[in-house]
C-alpha cells in the first residue's frame, strides 16, 4: 500500500499547487484569505485538451490490475495461506451463507480496504466515465476480491468500507490530482507535479501516460479545477491525555504534528456536480500508535440554494463522508451520509459569521470496545448509527478567527459484544493571522465516549487535548 507516499504528497501537491494560483472568485468567508501568488502568462500557443474518452475494457483491466498486484504480493511474497485460493473456496465465498465479519486489525479495515476501493473506482473515473457511472466499480471490485481474492469467508464490513470509502478516497484523489498538474507548465516542475499527482492517484497517473498526456503542453480543460481552492497547513505542537479522564496536565503527552485543511470549490456556488465542493482534513504526527492520525473527507453530494442575500447564503446538502482517526488517545472510523445546512452572514463591513448544523446516517461505524481482542488485533466493535454536528465560526477583518464545532454520534452493535455507544466531540480554536498567508492558533478539544455494555461494566472516557500551531494558508 502506498500509504505514506499517498498522503505525503497531499501535502506537498497543496504547496505546489500555488505555483501557478490564479487569483479566482470565492465566497465570502474565504476569497480573501489565501497566499495568491502572481498569475502565469502563457505567450504562445498551446495545444487544444483532448476530452478523455470511455475505454470500458482498459479500465475493466486496470481494476483488474488493482485486483492483481496485491493478490500477487500476498501469494508470491508474503506467501500467505489465505492467498491459495481455488475453485472450491470461490464456490463457498459465492454462497450467502459464508460471509462473516472479520477480525483484521483498525488500519486495515479502515484505511487499506478504502483506499483499494479508490483504485477500482479511479479505474473508471480516470478512463471517462463519471462519478455516478464509476461508483459501481468499487462496489463490484471489493465484491471479487471478497469471493475471489483470499480464501477467507467475505466480510461485510469490507465490502462496505471498501466500497462507500472507495468512491469517497477515490473521487477525492482523482480530483487532487488533476488540480496538482498544470498542462502549461514544462521542464523539471511539470515533471514534480506529475509525479506528485501520480501517487495521489495512480489510475490517473496510469492513464495520462497511456494516453500520452504526461509532460505534453496543452490547454486545461475548463472543469480542471473549481472556481475557488483555499486551505491551511498547520505545524504545531499537541498533547493528548491517553487515560481517559480530564487530567491533561499530569496524565497527558506531548507530541509534534502537521495537519492540512483543504476546502475544494465554493459550498454556495459550486454544486452542480457531486464532489463539485468537498473538505479535506489529515493530520500526522509522531506517536507510537499511528503517524497517520486523521484523514476525513466530507464531499458534496447534491444541493439546494434557497436564501442569496447581502445579508445572508443558505445552502442545503447531501454529503458523503469518510473519517479515519486514530492518535495515541483514541482511534475511531466510519462511512456516513449526512444533511447540512450550511450558512453564512454578513454582519457587518468586516465580521461575518459561518454556521453548519447537521444530521445523518451513519452506515458503519469501528468504534473503540474496551472488553473485546481477538483475531489479528479485532479491538473495536461495528455498527450503524446516527450523527448530529453543529459548527459555528467568527471571522473579524481577515485577521481573526474562533471557531467552536460539535460532533455526536450513537452506535448500535451488530458485530462484537452486546453494547451501544454515545460519542461527543467538542473543539474550539483562535487563531491570528499576522500577515495574510501566516497565522498562530491554539485548538482545545475534548472527547468523550460512553459504552452501555449488556455483559460488561460500562465505560465513560474522556479524552481532552490542546494544540498550539502556525500556519500558512494558500488560495486560488
Amino acid at each position: 500500500m502506498l500509504k505514506k507516499p499517498f498522503l505525503f504528497s497531499l501535502f506537498l501537491g497543496m504547496l505546489f499547487i500555488g505555483s501557478h494560483a490564479q487569483k479566482q472568485s470565492s465566497y465570502d468567508s474565504l476569497k480573501n484569505a489565501g497566499a495568491y501568488l502572481p498569475k502565469v502568462k502563457y505567450t504562445d500557443t498551446l495545444l487544444p485538451y483532448t476530452p478523455q474518452k470511455k475505454r470500458f475494457w482498459r479500465a475493466s483491466g486496470e481494476l483488474m490490475l488493482a485486483q492483481i498486484i496485491p493478490f500477487s504480493v500476498n501469494l508470491f511474497i508474503r506467501k500467505a495461506d489465505f492467498a491459495k485460493i481455488s475453485f472450491e473456496s470461490i464456490a463457498h465465498n459465492l454462497k450467502p451463507s459464508s460471509w462473516e465479519w472479520d477480525d483484521n486489525k483498525f488500519n486495515t479495515n479502515q484505511f487499506a480496504h478504502p483506499y483499494q476501493g479508490s483504485m477500482y473506482y479511479s479505474a473508471f473515473r480516470s478512463n471517462g466515465y463519471s462519478f455516478w457511472q464509476s461508483a459501481p466499480a468499487a462496489m463490484a471490485g471489493s465484491f471479487m476480491w471478497e469471493v475471489a481474492g483470499e480464501t477467507h469467508n467475505p466480510a461485510p464490513n469490507d465490502f462496505i468500507n471498501t466500497s462507500l470509502g472507495g468512491i469517497t478516497l477515490g473521487e477525492m484523489t482523482y480530483r487532487v490530482s488533476n488540480m496538482i498538474i498544470d498542462n502549461r507548465q514544462t521542464g523539471f516542475n511539470r515533471q514534480l507535479h506529475e509525479v506528485l499527482a501520480f501517487i495521489v492517484n495512480p489510475m490517473n497517473g496510469l492513464n495520462r501516460i497511456l494516453d500520452g498526456k504526461w509532460g505534453k503542453r496543452m490547454q486545461n480543460p475548463a472543469d480542471w479545477r473549481p472556481s475557488s481552492v483555499t486551505g491551511e497547513i498547520d505545524l504545531g505542537g499537541r498533547r493528548f491525555n491517553e487515560k481517559g479522564d480530564d487530567d491533561i496536565i499530569n496524565k497527558g503527552r506531548n507530541e509534534i504534528y502537521a495537519r492540512l485543511k483543504l476546502q475544494y470549490g465554493n459550498p454556495f456556488e459550486d454544486i452542480a456536480k457531486p464532489f463539485s465542493n468537498f473538505n479535506l482534513t489529515m493530520e500526522m504526527g509522531n506517536n507510537d500508535s499511528a503517524k497517520i492520525n486523521t484523514l476525513r473527507v466530507n464531499g458534496f453530494i447534491h444541493g439546494w440554494k434557497f436564501a442569496d442575500t447581502s445579508h445572508g447564503k443558505h445552502i442545503l446538502n447531501i454529503n458523503i463522508n469518510y473519517d479515519f482517526y486514530k492518535n495515541s488517545a483514541f482511534y475511531y472510523g466510519a462511512q456516513s451520509v449526512n444533511a447540512n445546512l450550511i450558512s453564512a452572514f454578513t454582519t457587518g463591513k468586516k465580521t461575518r459569521i459561518e454556521t453548519m448544523v447537521g444530521a445523518g446516517f451513519i452506515v458503519l461505524a469501528a468504534v473503540p470496545d474496551a472488553y473485546l481482542y481477538y483475531g489479528e488485533g479485532r479491538n473495536y466493535d461495528y455498527g450503524p448509527g446516527f450523527s448530529l454536528m453543529a459548527d459555528a465560526k467568527l471571522l473579524v477583518a481577515d485577521k481573526l478567527t474562533y471557531s467552536i464545532n460539535y460532533r455526536g454520534g450513537w452506535f448500535t452493535t451488530i458485530n462484537g459484544n452486546k453494547s451501544s455507544f454515545f460519542l461527543n466531540t467538542i473543539t474550539s480554536e483562535l487563531r491570528y493571522y499576522f500577515f495574510p498567508a501566516f497565522s498562530l492558533g491554539a485548538e482545545w478539544g475534548h472527547l468523550n465516549l460512553h459504552g452501555y455494555y449488556k455483559e460488561h461494566p460500562d465505560v465513560n472516557e474522556t479524552y481532552p487535548y490542546v494544540r498550539l500551531s502556525a500556519g500558512w494558508r494558500f488560495g486560488m
